[in-house]
């Protein structure tokens, strides 16, 4: 299991994105979304790319039965809805885990947009990123156990969401023991189990004001021996 993927995008690349779409306020307009208010459904036909500028989405996918399945959260400054440049139906639903401020474009508009400010390579390497991401998901889903997965998973999300303070990843929004598990592939009293064996070890800690504080040495010296 690989603890050493770079992020999502580039900071160059995250940020030059994010100052492209300010810019871009009439063919890139904002949208509240309300809690637990989905932006597209699963199936949906859409071809917006949309920018997060404060909040925080989730987006999942639903077995046959309405299992759910967390694909990814993405935070402020983080970009998603991108694979509608391959036309056809939304394969994911994104949810607003909070109140949310999004700011969205066309696929065309954008890919002009993208061109103009010779951003292209730069998104193509994004997307080559995402989907290196995705098959470390689906090979750890089949040769790793679930506790390794949590493990992967903190260790994604801190490195992603958190603010790191010397040693430590601190994670200040809340995720539930039910999003984590949809996210492992496992079920919520599991990942109870896990979380508790990691605060034993001093992999993680909860501390006041914050959903939990991430021992990010300790945590990728866990994985790499559990290789």
């Amino acid at each position: 299991m690989s603890t050493t993927l770079a992020p999502l995008s580039s900071t160059s690349f995250a940020e030059r994105l994010e100052s492209m779409i300010t810019r871009e306020t009439l063919s890139a307009p904002s949208v509240r979304v309300d809690k637990n208010a989905n932006v597209y459904n699963c199936g949906y036909r859409c071809d917006q790319v949309y920018l997060v500028r404060s909040g925080r989405i989730k987006t999942v996918m639903y077995s046959k039965g309405g299992k759910e399945c967390l694909l990814s959260i993405h935070p402020a400054g983080d970009l998603f809805g991108e694979l509608c440049v391959l036309g056809g139906p939304r394969a994911e639903t994104a949810i607003a885990m909070v109140p949310t401020v999004l700011q969205y474009m066309t696929m065309d508009a954008f890919l002009v947009a993208m061109r103009r400010e010779g951003l292209l390579e730069d998104f193509v390497r994004h997307m080559a990123t995402r989907l290196a991401e995705q098959q470390q998901v689906i090979s750890d889903l089949v040769t790793v156990d679930s506790e390794q997965r949590l493990g992967s998973t903190l260790l994604s999300l801190g490195r992603k969401l958190g603010k790191r303070e010397a040693r430590t990843l601190r994670i200040d929004e809340k995720i539930t023991q039910e999003e984590l598990a949809g996210m492992v592939g496992t079920t919520r009293s599991r990942v109870g189990h896990f979380l508790k064996r990691f605060r034993e070890a001093g992999i993680v800690e909860v501390r006041q004001g914050c959903f939990l504080r991430i021992d990010e040495e300790r945590l990728v010296a866990y994985l790499d021996n559990r290789m």
